[in-house]
Order: C-alpha cells, then sequence, then structure tokens
C-alpha cells in the first residue's frame, strides 16, 4: 500500500476504533504509531515523533490555560454563581411567554464567560432552570431542549477548552480565539432569545408554561449581590487578555484566584469541596492533555502520508469552490457529531481541512470559530450528544426520556446551523473584535 492509502486507512481505523468504545486518545495515538511503523517500517522513527509529539504539546507553556480555566469553572459552579445569575434573569422576563426559558439562555450565556464548559452548564441548569420551568406548566419538552441547546454556549463563549484545543492544532493564538468567540457566542444567545420569542407566539402550545407573576422583582441591592462576583470575573479574565494585560495563562490564574475568593467570602468553600475541585481538576487536565498528545502525533502521521496534500490536489483538479468545500466541512462534522464528542472531531477533521483553507488566504481564527460551532452541533444530536445525557443523567426524573431531551433540542440546533451558516457567510462577524 502506498503512504496514501496507509493514511487513509488509518482515518477510518480512528473513527471505526471510537465508535466501537476504545478511549479516544488511545485510539488516536495507537492507530497513527503503527500507520507510521507501516509507512517507514522503521519503529524507530515512530517512538522520535512520539517524543516529539509529546514535547510540543503538553509541555507548552499556553496549555497551563487548561487546568486555570478548568479549576476557576468547577469553584465558580461550586460557589452558586451560576444558580444567582439564572435568578436574576428569571426575575426580568417573569413575565415574557418563554421568559424562563430566556432567562435560562441569558444565565447560561454569562456563565460561559466564567467557566467554559458544556457540561458544568448542562448540570447546573438541570437542576436550577428545568424544576422551575416544570413547576409553571412549560412542556417537559421545551424546558430540557432549552437546557441543552444553551449549555452550548459554554464551549464558544471563551474561556472555552475547546478553543484552547483549536489553537493548538492550527497553532493560533489562545488569547486570539478567546476574542473571536465573544461575538459568536452573543450572536447564538440572541439568536436562542429570538427562537424562544417565536416558539411562544408561533406555537404556544409545545412551549407551554404560565406568567411567573407571583415571582417578585429584585431590588438593585439584590441584583448587585448576586451578579457583581460574576462580573468582576469577566471583566477580569476577558478584559486582561483584551487589553494586553494578562496574558491567556495569567488570566487563567487570576480567574481561579478570584473564584476561590469568591467562594470563600460566600461560605460555599470547604476543605472537602476544594480537594473535589483539585481532583476533578486533574482528570479534566490528564484528559485534555492526553488527546493533545495523541493529536499531535496524529498530525505528523498525516503529513507523513501525504494525505493533506492529496486532498489538496484532488480538489484542485475537481475546480471545486469555497462554497463547496464549506457544505463539505460542516457536513462531516455534523456527521461525526452523531457519533463522536466535539474535542475528537476537532482532533480527526481540523488537521485534515487545514492545508486546504490556509492556502486560501482564509483566517484559521474564523476557521476555528466556525470549526467549534459545527463541532457543537454534535452536542445535542443522536446517539451520543453529551450535553444531553448529562441533563438526563443529572434530572434523574421517570417522566422525561432520553427522547425527550433529543426531541427538545433539535430545534436549538437548527438554529445553531443558521447562526453557523451566518458565520461562514460574514467571517467578519468572528473577527470584529481582533480588528
Amino acid at each position: 500500500m502506498t503512504p496514501f492509502e496507509i493514511g487513509t486507512l488509518s482515518v477510518i481505523a480512528i473513527v471505526v476504533l471510537v465508535y466501537l468504545g476504545v478511549y479516544i486518545p488511545i485510539a488516536l495515538g495507537l492507530v497513527s504509531f503503527v500507520s507510521i511503523i507501516l509507512m517507514r517500517d522503521n519503529f524507530d522513527l515512530a517512538v522520535n515523533l512520539l517524543k516529539i509529539a509529546i514535547g510540543d504539546s503538553v509541555m507548552e507553556y499556553t496549555f497551563a490555560t487548561v487546568p486555570l480555566f478548568t479549576f476557576m469553572g468547577l469553584i465558580v459552579s461550586k460557589a452558586g454563581l451560576g444558580a444567582d445569575i439564572y435568578q436574576v434573569m428569571n426575575s426580568g422576563f417573569k413575565r415574557v411567554k418563554g421568559g424562563i426559558g430566556m432567562a435560562t439562555v441569558g444565565a447560561n450565556a454569562v456563565f460561559a464567560a466564567v467557566t467554559g464548559s458544556s457540561i458544568a452548564s448542562a448540570s447546573v441548569f438541570s437542576k436550577v432552570s428545568v424544576p422551575q420551568m416544570l413547576a409553571f406548566d412549560y412542556n417537559p419538552r421545551f424546558a430540557v431542549g432549552v437546557v441543552a441547546g444553551s449549555s452550548v454556549l459554554g464551549m464558544i463563549i471563551p474561556p472555552s477548552a475547546m478553543l484552547i484545543i483549536y489553537s493548538f492544532v492550527a497553532e493560533q493564538s489562545v488569547g486570539d480565539m478567546f476574542l473571536a468567540g465573544v461575538v459568536p457566542g452573543l450572536m447564538l444567545a440572541g439568536a436562542y432569545v429570538v427562537a424562544i420569542f417565536l416558539m411562544g407566539r408561533l406555537t404556544p402550545d409545545y412551549v407551554g408554561g404560565r406568567p411567573a407573576e407571583e415571582t417578585e422583582w429584585m431590588s438593585p441591592l439584590e441584583i448587585a449581590d448576586k451578579t457583581l462576583p460574576t462580573l468582576i470575573l469577566i471583566v477580569a479574565v476577558l478584559g486582561g487578555i483584551y487589553t494586553g494585560w494578562l496574558t491567556p495563562v495569567e488570566a487563567g490564574a487570576t480567574g481561579a484566584l478570584l473564584g476561590l475568593i469568591i467562594a470563600a467570602i460566600r461560605k460555599k468553600l470547604t476543605l472537602q469541596s476544594a480537594w473535589q475541585a483539585l481532583l476533578e481538576t486533574g482528570h479534566i487536565t490528564a484528559s485534555i492533555l492526553f488527546l493533545i498528545t495523541a493529536a499531535s502525533i496524529y498530525s505528523r502521521m498525516l503529513g507523513l502520508a501525504g494525505l493533506p496534500n492529496e486532498l489538496g490536489t484532488l480538489l484542485t483538479e475537481t475546480q471545486m469552490t469555497f462554497f463547496w468545500i464549506m457544505v463539505i466541512y460542516v457536513a462531516m462534522m455534523i456527521f461525526l457529531g452523531t457519533i463522536l464528542d466535539t474535542a475528537s472531531i476537532i482532533l480527526i477533521v481540523v488537521p485534515l481541512f487545514l492545508p486546504l483553507v490556509e492556502p486560501m488566504g482564509l483566517s484559521l481564527v474564523w476557521f476555528g470559530i466556525i470549526t467549534v460551532v459545527g463541532a457543537e452541533i454534535g452536542l445535542l444530536t443522536p446517539p451520543l450528544g453529551i450535553s444531553c445525557f448529562v441533563i438526563k443523567a443529572t434530572l434523574n426524573d421517570p417522566r422525561i426520556s432520553l427522547k425527550d431531551v433529543f426531541v427538545g433540542a433539535f430545534p436549538f440546533a437548527l438554529v445553531m446551523l443558521v447562526v453557523l451558516i451566518a458565520l461562514i457567510r460574514w467571517p467578519s462577524l468572528s473577527l470584529a473584535i481582533l480588528n
């Protein structure tokens, strides 16, 4: 077999192994390692490339952002900031049809800016938002769909682990990726609110619910008490990066420290909860860095096989336009989203398409936003919509099945697709803050 044939078969083998349940970094690393040996008949070369992959990935200073932002998100979640923001938003939208759903989206957008985790958002708002919506007679499918849809904001609005992973694969600045994620994240949140408003007007029976008029208005002092800690965190982290006062690593450290201080002041931090957060941070960080190492050896294997160059030649010969390249790219991400998680999609697909996109003179920062939004649609699609599984497991309510969660999330997946098309059509939306 030619190196190109080996490279092609290796990509197929990775997807098949992951689908069969093999741990993703092991599938990526093992197939890549064996492919290099088969292509060059040289075991030492494969070992040396693995060493380089480790040195170029997990030992990079930039990746200190992973444990720092992860720890900050976990501490903030334990401090109850998500529930506080939700109460404030709920107070503002209480008399609007679908208002609790809009409040959930707004609270999720703010919460995403201090956690960067879709899973954390799905878990928190399943507990605080779904019971509230059910209490006001909302359709259970609508209730869980809102939480599932808005939870993906955690991976788009910075700080985001997926933006960090992409920045490594595409060799882009983490700070630039964070800034580029702000406008698309807010766009998606706004699109969700508009969609909920239209659903409330056009399909009131599907939304259900009644105005929460008995909910008391919050006083300005209460609003300040519940929102100031979150606003301070957002300004410190994103403001520090935007102004250039802090590097992404320093911003992560600042956010983690502020999160600890806020949790301590609110008396939400015990030795046990702090230790739990540290352990979870270790597990999540190890998992992400293991993925990054496997992706590094995988991209080297693809380069050795000449697969990206062959794809570029194929597209040139068929005279495929930018439009069709993006159609294929988005379709591939959505398809893989039905069987893989977001990180895996980024690590498998991006190295294949970067050599095609870069010669076109397109911004790789913009391409990263397209990638993350496209891959995030997979969080809402069966059979492996991770946010949907988290919501079902967190609720543990026999009245709500996994099918209900997926059906409820479907309209929000369509909204994501519309926003994705807009971002592809107008790249300046992703680059507005950078320009």
